[in-house]
């Protein structure tokens, strides 16, 4: 993998984990303050959320070279 793929991937990763931040974030806030009497948890609960769902992805991008790709035809 050259080092511009690897510069590409990281961006994407960077771009994916703000993104889930700031929606975990948000929704964490919406439900906090209209079903949870505005306490912290669901910020933080959905935040997490949001960050893991990001480093699942980018530990997905970031393998996806190493990974051998099997044809689904097994020929005899």
């Amino acid at each position: 993998m050259s080092e511009k793929e690897l510069g590409k991937k990281w961006d994407r990763c960077l771009a994916d984990g703000v993104t889930k931040l700031g929606t975990g974030l948000g929704l964490g806030i919406v439900f906090s303050v209209l079903f949870f009497k505005r306490r912290t948890w669901p910020i933080t609960l959905f935040s997490g959320a949001g960050l893991g769902m990001a480093y699942s992805n980018c530990q997905n991008d970031l393998r996806s070279h190493y990974l051998l790709h099997r044809n689904k035809k097994q020929e005899q």
